[in-house]
């Protein structure tokens, strides 16, 4: 394994080993033809049945409730064959995905159905492949560089949701969707070719020799409460905090009432914050586990504090500090549990943490929404901000008296 230089605190150390430039390529790509491939697919669900917010919904279903179902079992399989091979395999199955669409849409066949079976497809393959992913990470820089790598995906991430839907929707108004469709196929081809060269990547110890369960990655969980708490967190975080698409939204046009220039806006506000948060992120050489925590807290914190604004203005002003505290959250929860994950063990690990990160979405998303309706966006908003605040509370205690468990018991 090639390690890193010496100087630890540079925010773009793990830049300096090959395989992990390879690989940040192949992140920035799949991440924009990702974002891409969402708004697009919007668009043409929205085009075909004039605006139909419950088939656009449909349609985001589809691509989130694979990561709920098979990321635990992808985790599984990250820890049974190889790494790179999962992932290679994933992205030629997203340039067909793409491929086939651009072929719907130039023959005239691209109807409601059509569309929703790729996004299925779509969402199945991008669950197949996370959890191998971000395992990948450790495996191409080792335990040194490990949280500087995972601050850099995360700035790779963030440029990818800044670049990628304003990219569709120029090309979208200029070109047409058969052109945009085109071009996913070509940023999943190119990280495709980055990742397939990736070269002399260590497979993960098996000391015992034995094939890989999910029961064995659920009992690490129950035995390491540290793992257990940091998941748990993640969680209740992703549950009632991270709705910022659905509860920004809702605050731009009722609260204050704006329009979709109003709306991008504040999208790209929380997308700036999240990406100085992520490169404040790869500056760090460890994550200890007191960091999460209060992470959580300031993350609970800055979203009350955000739907407390009273004007459009302070509200637009208070989304960077909320996008920050989220994307510290999120970084420092990963490094977490990927440094304190046994190398056999870290794709379960990441499979079981994607799943966490992404079943909160549909169980949470519709209960603010349901608040929002009733009391308010505004209300909304702060509720998702307690919520989170209460569960994180819990969740600390429940630490401490670990700890006071712990040192009794040495």
């Amino acid at each position: 394994m090639t390690a890193a230089p010496a100087v630890r605190h540079r925010t773009f150390a793990a830049l300096t080993i090959p395989n992990y430039r390879r690989y940040l390529v192949a992140q920035l790509s799949t991440g924009m033809g990702f974002w891409m491939t969402r708004l697009s697919q919007d668009w043409l669900v929205l085009e075909m049945t004039g605006g139909s917010g419950i088939a656009v919904g449909i349609a985001t279903s589809l691509q989130f409730l694979p990561f709920i179902l098979i990321t635990p079992w992808a985790g599984v399989l990250a820890d049974r064959i190889s790494r790179r091979t999962m992932v290679v395999t994933a992205q030629v199955g997203l340039v067909i995905a793409a491929l086939a669409l651009l072929a719907a849409l130039l023959l005239g066949v691209a109807t409601l159905p059509v569309i929703y079976a790729v996004a299925l497809v779509t969402g199945a393959l991008a669950a197949l492949e996370q959890p191998a992913r971000q395992a990948l990470v450790a495996d191409l820089v080792g335990p040194d560089s490990l949280v500087n790598a995972v601050g850099l995906n995360s700035v790779a991430f963030n440029l990818a949701r800044i670049t990628g839907p304003a990219l569709a929707g120029l090309l979208l108004a200029g070109a047409g969707a058969p052109v945009v469709f085109g071009v996913i196929a070509a940023l999943f081809a190119v990280a495709c070719g980055a990742l397939a060269s990736l070269r002399h990547i260590p497979s993960p110890p098996d000391p015992a020799g034995s094939r890989p369960t999910l029961r064995e990655a659920l009992t690490v969980v129950r035995e390491r409460r540290d793992l257990g708490l940091v998941l748990a967190l993640v969680f209740v975080v992703a549950t009632f905090g991270l709705n910022y698409q659905l509860t920004t939204g809702l605050m731009s046009t009722v609260e204050f009432g704006g329009g979709p220039a109003a709306l991008g806006i504040l999208s790209t506000s929380l997308a700036l914050g999240a990406l100085v948060g992520s490169l404040l992120a790869a500056r760090r050489v460890a994550v200890p586990l007191r960091l999460v925590f209060v992470a959580a807290l300031a993350f609970s914190a800055a979203t009350i504090i955000a739907g407390l604004m009273p004007t459009w203005p302070t509200f637009a002003l208070a989304l960077p500090v909320a996008g920050l505290c989220a994307m510290t959250f999120t970084t420092s929860a990963q490094s977490y549990l990927q440094v304190n994950t046994p190398a056999d063990m870290r794709g379960r690990l990441m499979g079981l943490y994607t799943m966490l990160f992404f079943a909160g979405t549909p169980l949470g998303a519709p209960l603010i929404g349901l608040l929002s309706d009733a009391l308010g966006p505004r209300i909304g908003l702060v509720g998702g901000g307690a919520a989170t605040l209460v569960g994180v509370l819990v969740l600390m205690a429940l630490l401490r008296r670990w700890r006071a468990q712990t040192e009794d018991s040495a």
